[in-house]
């Protein structure tokens, strides 16, 4: 066997839950420490760990990624209801996404992993489309309350000359529930800038997508902003790249991208961008071939897989039971991760592993060797299925011809 390639500097790994914090120590132990001297300063941020640190390990893991400039993280859980009672929990505990993307104040690019043999949903479609989603603020930043029964709801804004604004939001005559999120005008230029700079990059057009027309304040400004920028900075070098720039409603937004042929960056709010990419991944093949990248302002990068725990295939993990749980969003994780690694550190011999960590894995699936979630959708005639591990060694053997 030849050298193991060495890091110079270390890698933020984050840890998860579940069954992809299975598939996590699988992938090392199968497609990375066999060829890499892997070093990573590692987090856990598997739920009951971040329950005993009262979620403060979430923390250190996205200030080790400002000092670090890379990380790679696993998929962990949002708790719910079910949650807290299941692992015994403080308090619901915020997304682990939600607090690194405050932290970091990136932008998340999502795209998905085409394969030859898999033809998205829809017909189409024939190049990836790209969701830029905003990492900060609305719903994963919000205050909530339940109201117990009748009663008057404002809203209350106290400036810092001490001149207070109260609007009313809701005269209760009976128990309901109140939502209140916030944005910063600095985090919305953040995220336009990132995805006018992303477009550019990969020269493609950029759509931006909110509701103005209902929420003529909050989502407007996002509009506003955007525009501003746009004209002031950015007008002249889309045209002299020949791509475009334009806003619309999300609705709208929707229609024209069924219609489209890919190839576009859509730009979204964080939630919308949330459940967006839930949608492209699963047309473009599975929710397990989606590529996560958050990319903060002052260059730092965190990959991820875009999609949860897999619940479901864990506890018939528990049972003993083989799972076809597909890894290759994970696998895309870190071939993302060090490849950024290898090109911060100057390591080629790093960026050059991971792009071949990835043409093994899509080499595999076009040979037909794939998880069951794919086998539905592939064009390829004869198909194995075959579980998680099996399908990791199966990459492991293209990966060794093409090193």
């Amino acid at each position: 066997m030849t050298e193991k390639i060495k890091m110079l500097n270390p890698l933020v790994e984050m840890d998860g839950d579940e069954m992809t914090r299975i598939i996590w120590q699988m992938i090392k132990d199968i497609l990375l420490v066999p060829y890499i001297e892997l070093k990573t300063e590692y987090y856990d941020l598997g739920l009951e760990q971040r329950n005993r640190t009262e979620d403060k390990v979430t923390e250190e893991a996205a200030w080790a990624i400002k000092k670090h400039r890379v990380g790679v993280k696993c998929a962990t859980i949002t708790a719910n209801a079910d949650r807290v009672k299941e692992y015994n929990l403080k308090q619901m505990w915020k997304s682990p996404n939600g607090t690194i993307r405050a932290i970091l104040d990136g932008t998340v690019f999502r795209a998905p992993i085409v394969v030859d043999s898999i033809k998205p949903v829809v017909k189409t479609w024939k190049k990836p489309i790209t969701i830029a989603r905003h990492a900060y603020g609305d719903v994963y930043r919000n205050v909530e309350y339940k109201v117990p029964g009748r009663g008057k709801a404002e809203l209350v804004f106290t400036g810092e000359n001490g001149e207070t604004v109260r609007q009313t939001i809701h005269d209760f005559a009976g128990a309901g529930v109140i939502l209140g999120m916030h944005n910063t005008a600095d985090s919305i230029t953040s995220f336009a800038r990132a995805c006018f700079n992303y477009a550019l990059d990969q020269r493609q057009d950029l759509w931006f997508a909110t509701k103005d027309t209902i929420s003529k304040q909050y989502d407007h400004t996002f509009k506003d902003i955007f525009q501003q920028l746009y004209d002031s900075e950015y007008k002249a070098k889309f045209a002299a790249a020949n791509i475009e720039y334009f806003y619309t409603l999300i609705d709208d937004a929707v229609a024209r991208i069924m219609r489209s042929e890919g190839g576009v960056i859509w730009a979204c709010k964080n939630y919308d961008g949330d459940v967006m990419s839930d949608m492209v991944s699963s047309a473009f093949g599975s929710l397990a071939m989606m590529t996560s990248v958050l990319v903060s302002p002052d260059g730092c990068y965190e990959y991820e897989a875009a999609h949860g725990t897999v619940q479901r295939h864990y506890y018939k993990y528990l049972k003993g039971e083989q799972t076809s749980t597909n890894p290759v969003a994970t696998v895309f994780a870190w071939s993302g991760a060090l490849r950024k690694r290898g090109e911060i550190d100057g390591i080629t011999a790093l960026a050059d592993f991971a792009a071949k960590l990835e043409k093994a894995s899509i080499r595999t699936i076009d040979a037909g060797i794939m998880t069951a979630d794919l086998a539905g959708l592939s064009a390829v005639s004869e198909k194995r299925v075959v579980h998680t591990e099996e399908f990791l060694r199966e990459v492991n053997e293209r990966l060794v011809k093409l090193l």
